[in-house]
């Protein structure tokens, strides 16, 4: 009687089944029944450690028990089987669940607890269904900001239950539920040393050598693997020199783009695969139009990392698709769009309708960080939109203590260089003035002189800040570098202010402070050596023509103790 009392209580158990529990205790002795389950049921060996699973054996040897048919087993005057989760393998009784209903209730769920709390109720479930719930609770973990299982899931019964059934029995998955397990457990920092990820990690190895992944599930693991070890794993590239043998028909848009991300992720070997990545970007021409908001964001985020400037096609025709996304972008998605265009140099006019429609619709809630990156796509393209324009500005004057000193200098600067005064001008460099009154210590040099050069342009001239832009302090904040010297030409240090005889303000010029192919100087950079005279500097240009001809350490201090001092000895004669 307490043999089959056990026998019930642990086929029943509310957090698992063991697959084969019951044919090992109808040759074991019951003192050997709690040794046996001990032994085989591990803990998940997660980065912080969760305690082992506790069997808990029901002390009801005195109830009475009958058996209707010689193997249906339950207690007298109880229902049978009530809340039964000893979750059956699929192809037992698996038209118990219906897949398809299950991933609905997923998705309308908003906590872990609210799945672990379903699937706690099913009867079977499917290893589908096992997988898809693991990944849905680390997405939402993910998406709550956790970049760890938290404690309570991670003790959680029914969740460590799904870990042990992936960690025991992999070889019995499909090829697509081990790489949704992975690819789950990819999304959060869990530690690659864990039975689990070991056991899941070997397994698909072992496939991927037979060759038995299909395109899809290659993708995933790639991405996967690149999460949990890092680019330089040598099973990406079996990865990729598989899915390059592989027709591009096979893969769907959403392959296609998981692609691209797996080259992003490993640029060092961009440059090898070149010739492979060439064929993706003219068959992607064909999957665009099926790209949702997310993907052609990713997409286009992928070609600037990887400096596809070949793939303007592909660039061109995605603009054309992005427009009609622009109300669905999330702010991220639509920024990496709009980094795009600037890198490529993409512009399109109804996607610059899009736009306008866009920020006049949101304005004035739209986020700042949104707000300065349309308006430096408006200044790079030099695109005068007067409606994104006078939505900004309204935007700074009812929130100008959200932005940052980079965003507050990206939000000006096309006034001055599109040459343009919204209908709010007052207000607007009222608070640019409040605000650089404020917090003028906050702007880093450079970007302050951007931002004041923009307003000078359009003839709202800084003024009030004249003196504080030309002390030496400033300017050595700017790092055109300063050498004192005193009355008989001794370098003094740079702290010291006093019986300073002679200042000498060393530019470095390189490449992009000169005309293209040309020694002749650009014009801000010519101005910024003439107010330093002014200042009574003595301006000493190191121009890159010059260092580049140089040979060795030695011919570089002679050249620069030459151009340094060959003027102190003047200055003594």
């Amino acid at each position: 009687m307490a043999l089959i009392t056990l026998r019930r209580n642990l086929c029943h158990l509310p957090d698992f089944r063991i697959h084969g529990a019951v044919a090992a205790l109808k040759n074991q002795p019951v003192n050997h029944v709690h040794k046996a389950a001990k032994a085989h049921l591990c803990p998940l060996l997660f980065s912080q450690q969760s305690s082992p699973f506790r069997v808990r054996f029901h002390h009801s040897c005195c109830k009475k028990f009958h058996s209707e048919n010689g193997n249906d087993l339950h207690p007298v005057g109880e229902p049978m089987f009530s809340q039964v989760h000893d979750w059956d393998r699929q192809g037992e009784n698996t038209e118990n669940v219906d897949e398809e209903r299950f991933y609905r209730r997923l998705s309308s769920f908003t906590s872990s607890a609210e799945v672990l709390g379903f699937i706690s109720t099913l009867a079977t479930l499917p290893d589908a269904v096992a997988a898809r719930a693991l990944q849905w609770i680390c997405e939402m973990e993910k998406k709550d900001g956790n970049s760890r299982l938290p404690k309570e899931i991670l003790e959680n019964n029914i969740f460590k239950a799904l870990c042990f059934r992936f960690e025991q029995e992999p070889s019995r998955l499909s090829n697509t539920d081990i790489v949704t397990a992975l690819q789950a457990l990819s999304l959060l920092h869990v530690d690659p040393q864990s039975g689990l990820l070991v056991s899941l990690v070997a397994e698909c190895q072992s496939r991927l050598r037979k060759g038995g992944l299909e395109v899809h599930n290659l993708c995933i693991l790639g991405e996967s693997l690149i999460k949990l070890q890092g680019p330089g794993c040598t099973t990406l590239e079996v990865i990729l020199c598989q899915l390059q043998g592989e027709n591009l028909e096979k893969f769907t848009p959403e392959d296609i783009v998981a692609l691209y991300r797996m080259f992003q992720a490993c640029p060092g070997k961009v440059e090898q695969l070149q010739t492979f990545l060439n064929q993706v970007n003219n068959y992607s021409l064909s999957v665009v139009s099926n790209l949702s908001p997310k993907l052609i964001s990713q997409m286009l985020n992928a070609l600037v990392a990887l400096d596809q400037t070949r793939a303007l096609p592909l660039i061109i025709k995605l603009g054309k698709y992005a427009v009609r996304h622009i109300p669905n972008f999330t702010n991220e998605e639509l920024k990496k769009v709009l980094e795009a265009f600037i890198y490529f140099g993409h512009t399109d006019r109804f996607f610059t309708k899009a736009l306008e429609q866009h920020v006049s619709a949101l304005c004035p809630s739209l986020n700042p960080e949104i707000v300065s990156k349309i308006m430096e796509y408006c200044s790079r393209r030099l695109i005068l939109s007067k409606p994104i324009l006078d939505a900004a500005a309204e935007i700074f004057v009812c929130q100008s203590e959200k932005f940052s000193p980079s965003q507050i200098s990206e939000l000006i600067e096309p006034f001055g260089k599109l040459n343009y005064l919204p209908p709010n001008a007052s207000a607007l460099f009222r608070k640019l003035e409040n605000t650089l009154f404020t917090d003028f210590n906050h702007f880093p040099p450079k970007i302050l002189l951007k931002l004041l050069h923009s307003c000078l342009l359009i003839e709202r001239h800084p003024v009030n800040f004249m003196a504080k832009i030309f002390s030496p302090y400033f300017l050595q904040q700017l790092q055109d570098v300063e050498i004192k010297l005193d009355e008989e030409g001794f370098v003094l240090p740079l702290t010291v202010n006093e019986d300073v005889h002679k200042r000498i303000a060393l530019c470095i010029d390189g490449p992009k402070r000169f005309c293209f192919n040309s020694k002749n100087l650009l014009g801000k950079e010519a101005v910024k050596q003439r107010h330093l005279r002014l200042l009574g500097y003595q301006v000493v240009q190191i121009p890159y023509h010059e260092v580049e001809m140089l040979k060795s350490r030695p011919e570089l201090v002679e050249y620069l103790q030459r151009k340094l001092f060959s003027q102190n000895d003047e200055v003594q004669r």
